[in-house]
């Protein structure tokens, strides 16, 4: 069994570090890029997406409602272990409102009802929420009273209700991480590794697997809503 807590503090250190390993490891199931380990551009993926995280957790400050909440399911016989996370981001002008920006449960305590009961804490507390998926994740998040709004890009946009907030929600800016030194140095090291004309491949495949993705959604919206052109 598992017991959930709720954060609006930066977690413990412990805590934090094995948030972020979920994050690196469920790489392919979070990320809307939903690139496999077999690609090389992996790590970099890894490194930006668990860096985003990362600035969250340090972002969230209890005096501000509007920074990233954290729900951890914690295991009952060793509180010290993170079996799943759910990082959503609060409305900053509309109090009912949030979006969820990342979730992960661990492979071994999956379909115990973990990712549900975590998306019931976040709804109970911001009941207008909004997430965004891969189309082939779409029933699991309708079977927890998700409906679909739209395709967006290679994601399909999900909501509690049949439309979206009017409100802000403060995201993190990512340029400022693909641009720095350390995406720069992990990009070499790769190019290194793996060579000019495997990493070319690496980013066609990316890209023929966001264009799948896209029509995925598109498909999946266009089966919903056949009558809207």
């Amino acid at each position: 069994m598992f017991t959930l807590a709720h954060l609006n503090t930066p977690p413990p250190e412990s805590l934090k570090s094995q948030v972020l390993q979920m994050v690196v490891d469920y790489l392919g199931d979070i990320s809307p890029v939903s690139l496999t380990p077999s690609n090389p551009l992996y790590q970099l993926y890894q490194y930006v997406i668990g860096y985003e995280v990362h600035l969250y957790l340090q972002a969230m400050d209890a005096a501000l409602n509007t920074t990233a909440q954290l729900i951890l399911a914690l295991d009952d016989q060793d509180p010290s272990q993170v079996l799943g996370f759910a990082l959503y981001l609060p409305s900053e002008d509309d109090p009912e409102a949030c979006t969820l920006a990342y979730m992960a449960v661990q492979a071994s305590h999956r379909r115990r009802g973990i990712a549900r009961a975590m998306l019931q804490q976040m709804v109970s507390r911001r009941p207008h929420a909004e997430l965004a998926c891969v189309a082939s994740k779409v029933p699991t998040f309708e079977a927890m009273g998700f409906q679909v709004l739209a395709a967006q890009g290679p994601q399909v946009l999900m909501n509690t209700r049949r439309q979206r907030s009017d409100g802000l929600v403060a995201v993190q800016d990512l340029a400022p991480i693909y641009q720095s030194q350390e995406v720069r140095q992990i990009h070499a090291y790769l190019l290194q590794q793996h060579g000019k004309k495997a990493m070319s491949e690496a980013e066609k495949q990316r890209d023929r697997r966001l264009d799948q993705l896209t029509l995925q959604a598109q498909a999946l919206v266009k089966e919903r809503f056949p009558t809207i052109h």
